[in-house]
């Protein structure tokens, strides 16, 4: 119940601070890509359950001649990879929280694809709700491997209290100013999780 309150009280102050920011933001994409600004996809939130989250756009919808999306780097316009620089891009899912599909802080909600490729231990990331920031975004986000990350987030799972939520809350603020671990080498943003090699 605490951390439920700490999530509304927290997500209700950021939505009316952040207003005028979101409000810029939403035109700025409107000239840049056009409609929708948002994208909207399905994710597992606790319990794996899936949910809609929210996300400002920051590719513009491009295929190749085979009918198949384009990769990440070839449509990543510059205003979205600024977007994802400054992490302007996830402001939208402060709703997600308000609305208790997510929390500030818990393991990010990866794509509803991968929950079959996960093994035990990786799963238990789902046994809390998913946060927009987290353990792992505080330590590597995009630049370390699928498996650290998994295994700092089953740490969040097994230490989490609000104490550390507020710790984590206040790195993430330091990781954004100082742009670290945005992407994967090689990457626009972080390969694609296809299961653990034993």
């Amino acid at each position: 119940m605490l951390k439920r309150l700490f999530d509304i009280l927290g997500s209700l102050i950021a939505l009316i601070m952040f207003s005028p920011i979101v409000a810029l933001t939403a035109i700025k994409v409107t000239k840049t890509m056009g409609k929708p600004i948002f994208f909207r996809q399905s994710r597992p939130g606790l319990g794996g359950k899936p949910f809609e989250m929210i996300k400002f756009r920051t590719m513009r919808d491009a295929s190749g001649p085979d009918g198949n999306p384009l990769p990440d780097a070839e449509r990543l316009t510059p205003f979205g990879s600024f977007m994802r620089r400054t992490s302007l891009d996830e402001l939208p899912e402060f709703w997600n929280v308000l609305k208790g599909d997510m929390s500030l802080v818990g393991p990010r909600p990866l794509r509803v694809e991968y929950l079959p490729l996960y093994d035990e231990h990786q799963s238990r990331r789902h046994e809390v709700k998913p946060g927009i920031t987290g353990w792992a975004q505080i330590n590597g986000r995009n630049s370390i491997s699928w498996e650290e990350k998994f295994d700092l987030d089953v740490w969040y799972v097994d230490n989490r209290s609000i104490v550390l939520d507020i710790k984590i809350l206040f790195l993430t603020v330091k990781k954004v100013f100082f742009k670290e671990g945005i992407s994967a080498e090689d990457h626009a943003t972080m390969h694609k999780f296809e299961g653990t090699r034993k």
